[in-house]
């Protein structure tokens, strides 16, 4: 299974203010742990708001905003995807992450196509298949 954990922007994060030198330390030596116990897929943080857009789909129109968004508490500051037997284990590996001042991470299990029954035909496996390999590229 896949899990997305997604790290919550802070109003520090997104006015662009860099972790300290023993904080990236931190952070590098809990992914490395995950990476070798072989649960770690990606993990990244993003840049603040204010360098991003937001796109809004309605009425055959898209809405294009540029950043910063308002509401920080709202933000993605970064990720990680991991593959783990269970939500419980991914819980587990991210009680570790080493955060603090009231850092909130959600954790969202990733769709697998075999969950879409049988809208997931051969066909659609098959081209599944061939576009992972060319993002695994």
């Amino acid at each position: 299974m896949r899990f997305l954990a997604i790290l919550k922007s802070d109003l520090f994060a997104d006015a662009g203010t860099l972790p300290s030198p023993e904080a990236i330390a931190e952070m590098e030596r809990f992914n490395e742990e995950q990476a070798k116990a072989g649960v770690l897929l990606a993990a990244e943080g993003l840049h603040p708001s204010d360098a991003g857009v937001r796109l809004k789909f309605s009425g055959g129109q898209v809405t294009v905003t540029d950043g910063p968004f308002a509401e920080a508490k709202e933000l993605i500051g970064g990720f990680w995807m991991l593959q783990v037997k269970s939500k419980e284990e991914a819980i587990e590996w991210v009680k570790r992450a080493p955060l603090g001042g009231g850092t909130e991470i959600e954790i969202r299990q990733v769709f697998e196509m075999d969950e879409f029954g049988d809208a997931f035909t051969p066909e659609r496996r098959e081209r599944r298949d061939q576009l992972r390999a060319e993002y695994e590229k």
